[in-house]
C-alpha cells in the first residue's frame, strides 16, 4: 500500500480491511505517510506497528527537509509545513531512517521510479516504463507516488502492455511493475482507499478497494485549518 497521507480514517479502515479475513503475512507501505491529511502522527505510529518494510516518498522527505518545498504545489507545500511543526521528534526520526527503496521477499519496492529514486519522477510515457522496467533487479516491482492504480507488464520480448484486470497471475519469463493507487487520497475517480494484496504462494496480485468514512477526514483536514480544497477532492477521488 502506498501514499497515506495522513489520512487516519482510510488507514484504519484498509487495516480492519485486511484483518477482516485475508490473513496477510506482511504489510509493506511504499512512502507518502504524510502530507495533505489532519493526522500524520497517529498515521506514522500505525504504519511503523504494522508495516515489515517501509519507504521514503517525496512528502516523507520534504517534511523532514531532504526534498527542498519549492518542488511542491502551494497546497502541497502549506500541508507539510503545518505537518512539520506537528510532528514529534520521534515520528521526524523515524521517517529519517526510511531507505529509499528495499527489496523483501523477492520483489522491489520503492516510492516513484526504480530508476533514480531520488528524482520522484512520475511514470508516465511507454519509455519510462521502459526506463523503470529496466533499473528493476527482480521481475517483480511495487511503486506508488502517482495515486494511480497501475499494472504494468514486460513480455520475453521487451514488449511493455498495460494490464487493465482487477486481479492478474504472474507468468513466468514476464517483468512486473505495479502501483497499489493510493490509501489516503485516490486520484483516479474512485474515492475508496486502494491497495493490492500480493499471495506469493498462488503468483496472484488483486486490487482491493475499501470504503471508509471520507467525510469525517474531510473534516479533520477543515478543522486542522489546511486548505480546504484538500478535504474537497477527498469525496471525488481525484
Amino acid at each position: 500500500m502506498s501514499d497515506v497521507h495522513g489520512n487516519l480514517q482510510a488507514l484504519e479502515a484498509v487495516l480492519e480491511h485486511l484483518d477482516g479475513g485475508l490473513a496477510v503475512d506482511g504489510l509493506v507501505f511504499l512512502g507518502d505517510a504524510v502530507g495533505y491529511g489532519a493526522d500524520p502522527g497517529a498515521c506514522l505510529e500505525l504504519l511503523g506497528e504494522r508495516c515489515c518494510a517501509l519507504v521514503a516518498g517525496n512528502h516523507d522527505h520534504g517534511v523532514i527537509g531532504r526534498t527542498d518545498l519549492s518542488e511542491f504545489n502551494e497546497e502541497a507545500k502549506e500541508a507539510l509545513l503545518w505537518c512539520r511543526n506537528r510532528l514529534l521528534p520521534r515520528h521526524k526520526a523515524f521517517l529519517e531512517s526510511l531507505p529509499m527503496r528495499t527489496v523483501t521477499e523477492g520483489f522491489l519496492c520503492v516510492h516513484a521510479t526504480p530508476k533514480a529514486p531520488e528524482a520522484w519522477n512520475y511514470i508516465f510515457t511507454y519509455e519510462d516504463a521502459e526506463e523503470a522496467l529496466s533499473a528493476m533487479e527482480t521481475d517483480l516491482g511495487f511503486v506508488g507516488h502517482s495515486h494511480v492504480p497501475l499494472v504494468l507488464r514486460q513480455g520475453p520480448g521487451g514488449k511493455i502492455s498495460v494490464v487493465r484486470e482487477e486481479e492478474l497471475r504472474i507468468e513466468p519469463g514476464h517483468r512486473y511493475l505495479i502501483n497499489p493507487g493510493s490509501v489516503g487520497q485516490p486520484r483516479d475517480g474512485d474515492n475508496r482507499a486502494s491497495l493490492v494484496v500480493y499471495d506469493k504462494e498462488q503468483e496472484a496480485v488483486r486490487l482491493h478497494r475499501v470504503d471508509y468514512d471520507v467525510h469525517e477526514a474531510a473534516v479533520r483536514i477543515i478543522r486542522a485549518g489546511l486548505p480546504p480544497s484538500l478535504a474537497h477532492r477527498l469525496y471525488f477521488g481525484v
